[in-house]
């Protein structure tokens, strides 16, 4: 039987073995060491694609540090990503921008702070940002962009209005946002979608075609005269207001309400022959601007007496409207903002909970559509 020989390495050949084994025995305990980071960064929800980048930049201390941060994950996986700038992408909130790290680069270069930056990325979108960004810094930001509702893109028309009018910056701000500082009827916004607080103003249109949902006839024994029509949930909670009413000695009665496009066309025409095109214009609105065109606008009248401003009825309607879901549209002293003459008669339904902030708050529509709404 033949006997096996062992195969016995040379000395030389030894070492390069043990060589290679221990530089296996490293790349594996790299691995690991590798994974167990890369892994510890996945559980603190950052993505795959930044946690890899996190390993090569050798961030990864100082992101456990600082644990879950959106930008950051955003910063990490945008090839745009300045470790110069890496402290203030930790402060700044996240949003859903496409060019988010790219307009922060650009906003620190600029020179503004993180609050700044925070600030600015807070009223714009992606692309009101960038545009932004073009300008020279800004000394007082926060003139405007302590208001909530301003809008970055608006800043230029702020700056102007202010400088025009000498209003201050929130109602500079206000007024801009309702396009105020536009001439009326002009480069208005198309109004398509029928809703309980939609905007319809001088600067707010609906198209010809628009007819509002849900559209019912009042019984005659609520109106002055027949054909009258209002959404079905305004009609239901007008119905209910007036029959309160009469049940406390309060007679109020439905002049109008809905108007068709081409009717407001003819009552335009009609006011235009009787009294010429400068009555229309300070007391008449246009096709597509009056509120009637909603099917949630009523002009009321009291039963007993001519004036209706001057009668009972009015004051009832001032103090208990809210209740039923309305509120007292053109008040005369919130002519600068609705853009329309104090009309006492004409009445809006907005929905109980609206009516009643707008009440408590005494403030129009115009203001809550600007401070709640209006998310152009």
């Amino acid at each position: 039987m033949a006997v096996k020989k062992k195969v016995k390495l040379k000395p030389k050949a030894l070492k390069s073995v043990k060589i290679v084994g221990i530089i296996i025995s490293v790349i594996l305990i790299c691995f690991v060491i590798y994974f167990i980071n890369y892994y510890a960064l996945i559980k603190l929800d950052y993505s795959k694609e930044a946690a890899k980048n996190i390993m090569m930049k050798f961030k990864k201390q100082d992101v456990v540090k600082i644990g879950k941060n959106k930008t950051l994950n955003k910063a990490f996986e945008s090839p745009n990503y300045n470790d110069a700038n890496f402290s203030i992408y930790a402060k700044i909130e996240y949003h859903n921008h496409k060019d988010l790290i790219k307009n922060i680069n650009t906003l620190v270069k600029v020179g503004y702070s993180k609050d700044e930056i925070n600030m600015i990325l807070s009223h714009g979108s992606n692309e009101d940002v960038k545009e932004f960004a073009k300008k020279e810094k800004i000394k007082y930001l926060e003139e405007f962009y302590t208001i909530s509702y301003a809008k970055l893109k608006y800043y230029d028309r702020y700056v102007n209005y202010m400088d025009k009018s000498r209003e201050d910056e929130e109602n500079s701000v206000l007024y801009v946002n309702l396009d105020l500082d536009k001439p009326n009827y002009q480069n208005y916004q198309e109004v398509t979608e029928f809703s309980y607080t939609m905007l319809v103003n001088k600067h707010h249109h609906l198209d010809e075609k628009f007819v509002p949902e849900h559209l019912v006839e009042i019984e005659d024994e609520y109106t002055t005269e027949g054909d009258v029509k209002l959404n079905n949930q305004a009609a239901y909670y007008a119905k209910k207001m007036i029959n309160d009413a009469k049940k406390q000695g309060y007679n109020l009665v439905i002049n109008s309400a809905y108007r068709s496009y081409s009717e407001q066309e003819e009552v335009v025409n009609t006011y235009k022959g009787l009294y010429g095109d400068s009555y229309v214009e300070k007391y008449v609105l246009q096709p597509g601007f009056s509120e009637h065109q909603t099917g949630l606008g009523i002009d009321f009248n009291s039963a007993d007496t001519l004036s209706f401003s001057l009668s009972d009825e009015y004051d009832w309607l001032e103090d208990n409207c809210y209740k039923y879901g309305f509120i007292h549209r053109f008040p005369s002293k919130y002519e600068d903002i609705t853009g329309i003459n104090s009309e006492a008669w004409h009445y809006r339904y907005v929905g109980k909970k609206i009516a009643k902030y707008i009440y408590d708050n005494d403030i129009t529509l115009e203001e809550y559509y600007v401070k709640f709404l209006d998310k152009d």
